[in-house]
Order: structure tokens, then C-alpha cells, then sequence
């Protein structure tokens, strides 16, 4: 193994790089297409913005979609205004902030329906859609959470790849 950086805040490419006991010439093997002196710019943000392919390949070389997600979330300037950054829980957190998600949200389905049933907002009715949308979207971080959980098992082998996508497709 490489020796460990001295640095104190190490972007999360470095700090996964490192948490698999790969030194930059060993990783740059892993990955083919970045050179060590490339990753040590990403690594050492002397590159602004990595690009999408190399922070892909990262990823998928190092078992950690959350990468990807991390990047949109933070670097993509498209992706920082559209995709929140996800911290990863565990399954039984995942499902419990679903069905708490799920059950905050039943009694205002009629409220929804009454808003729309016209296709427009109108005054007194912006406050209760603007909490439907937070309650809504909140669901939709939790299932983007278990999405990137799921990858995570597949990634590293507790899910069966193969299986799962053959699941994934049927409707």
C-alpha cells in the first residue's frame, strides 16, 4: 500500500481512493484511462470540475456510485441546482423514512386533487401545494436514497447484479 496523504481535507475521491488501500500508481492501474498525474490533480482539486467519465469509471472501479451522486450533487453545475446530495443509511432507515413519508402524506391526497382539479394555484390554495410538494419531495430523496443503497449492494457483491437489473426491467 501507498503511503497515506497528510492532508486535512481530502476530497471524497482521495478519501475512497485511500480507504481501499491504493496508492495513486495502483488506483491509476485499476482505473486504465487516469494516469497518476491526472488523479492526483482530481485528487488534489487542482483540476476545477472533474470530468463526468473519469468520476464514472472511479466509481465503478472503486465500488462507489455515490461518487457519482457526489459529483452531481456538488461539481455538475447543472446537476447543483437540480440533485440533492444523498447520505447513505441503512435499508431499515430507508424503509421506516419511506412509510413514515408515505403516511404523513395520505391525508393530503384529496387536498392535492382539489388543488388541481382546475390545472392552476390560486391564492389561498399556494401554501398547502407548496407542502404537499416539500412532503413529496422528501419521498423522492428517500427513494433516490434506497436506489443508491441498492447500487451500493450490487457493487459490492450482496446483491446479484444480474438478478437485480432481470427485476428491475419487468414492469
Amino acid at each position: 500500500m501507498g503511503r497515506m496523504s497528510v492532508k486535512e481535507n481530502k476530497n471524497v475521491y482521495l478519501k475512497r481512493r485511500e480507504e481501499l488501500g491504493l496508492s495513486r500508481e495502483k488506483a491509476s492501474e485499476l482505473l486504465g484511462a487516469i494516469t497518476p498525474d491526472h488523479l492526483e490533480k482530481i485528487e488534489n482539486e487542482k483540476i476545477a470540475i472533474p470530468d463526468p467519465e473519469d468520476v464514472l469509471l472511479m466509481a465503478d472501479k472503486y465500488r462507489d456510485p455515490g461518487l457519482c451522486n457526489y459529483y452531481c450533487a456538488n461539481q455538475c453545475p447543472i446537476g447543483e441546482r437540480y440533485v440533492p446530495e444523498i447520505k447513505m443509511k441503512d435499508l431499515a432507515s430507508l424503509v421506516l423514512d419511506i412509510l413514515d413519508s408515505l403516511n404523513s402524506i395520505e391525508g393530503q391526497k384529496n387536498r392535492l386533487i382539489e388543488i388541481a382539479h382546475d390545472g392552476e394555484i390560486s391564492g389561498d390554495e399556494i401554501r398547502d401545494f407548496a407542502m404537499i410538494q416539500k412532503k413529496l419531495g422528501r419521498i423522492s430523496m428517500i427513494v433516490d436514497g434506497l436506489k443508491l443503497w441498492s447500487e451500493n449492494m450490487v457493487a459490492n457483491g450482496a446483491i446479484d447484479e444480474k438478478e437485480y437489473k432481470q427485476y428491475m426491467k419487468e414492469e
